[in-house]
């Protein structure tokens, strides 16, 4: 099981929002209304982020911002006498549960140092956004997903960082491979007792440090996973509540439907009609957004 990978599980950038902006003198870009997600990166000068509960943190060349919250953040001079500061964004709007479940295991407004690996593709992300060329929304978009992956993975490696306990369990010699059995072949008949042998721990002691070390017991763990990728397969073309029911371990519809209900409150079929609703209200949105307000706010 590869964890980030994991979270980063059906987040992909698809028609996502891209701005830059070359900045002097004082100024101050405001984000009244973020995106569900926001990447924004200095490719020279210095900039100052600040946020309501955060201290101010300075931003230099490669340093990188990423927002995980619509509430209200800023961006402004860090050195007003220093000449430009060029900046770029990237921001995803996330609608599928799974990409909900990476905004949650991350904080609202994280900062990653320069890494000289993601130097390079900041510098291409910039060129690419101030050029008009064939295929430029397509390059742009896996730019972001490349860019994104490599800033949460310096993240994550950093000592402040503070990534959900299942994450941190992963590295546990007991429940590490279990968590990595249920998030590798999650439609398995899987017990405590199978869980405890892919362990080689007792039953007793395996169902104790896994409720410990990720904060639930292991079947209710399951269960949750499970409904989490339900909640996504849902969304696919074409997919049925049967077919999904068989892709995360239920034999009938019917079962997995009282689950489903249980754990997220709605009907698979009421689930899948919400998330229809919001993706049209999400285009309808989109149209409306000026293209230019990033940069005029900027300004």
């Amino acid at each position: 099981m590869d964890a980030l990978g994991d979270l980063l599980r059906g987040v992909r950038a698809d028609g996502a929002r891209f701005d830059r902006a070359v900045l002097t003198d004082s100024w101050e870009l405001s984000c009244p209304q973020g995106a569900a997600l926001e990447l924004f990166l200095v490719v020279r000068g210095t900039a100052r982020v600040t946020a309501a509960g955060y201290e101010p943190r300075t931003l230099r060349a490669g340093d990188a911002t990423l927002a995980c919250t619509t509430a209200p953040f800023a961006l402004a001079s860090a050195d007003p006498g220093a000449g430009e500061t060029e900046l770029v964004s990237g921001a995803y709007e996330l609608a599928g549960s799974v990409g909900r479940r990476l905004t949650s295991a991350l904080p609202p407004l994280l900062v990653v140092p320069a890494e000289d690996e993601c130097l390079p593709i900041v510098e291409l992300i910039a060129a690419e956004i101030a050029e008009d060329r064939p295929g430029r929304q397509y390059v742009m978009d896996r730019m972001l997903d490349w860019l994104l992956a490599c800033t949460l993975r310096e993240w994550f490696e950093l000592p402040e960082s503070c990534p959900p306990a299942w994450y941190r369990a992963l590295g546990d010699d007991v429940v590490g491979p279990a968590l990595r059995a249920l998030h590798e072949e999650p439609a398995r008949p899987w017990t405590v007792a199978s869980l405890a042998a892919r362990a080689q721990v007792s039953r007793a002691a395996f169902a104790r440090r896994f409720a410990d070390l990720v904060g639930r017991p292991p079947m209710a763990y399951l269960t949750d996973w499970r409904m989490t990728l339900a909640a996504e397969l849902l969304t696919e073309p074409g997919a049925t509540v049967a077919s999904v029911a068989a892709r995360v371990g239920y034999a009938d519809g019917f079962g997995f439907s009282d689950a489903f209900k249980r754990i997220r409150g709605v009907t698979p079929s009421g689930y899948r009609a919400s998330r229809a609703a919001e993706a049209e209200a999400e285009v309808a949105a989109a149209e409306k957004v000026d293209p230019d307000s990033w940069l005029r706010a900027a300004g």
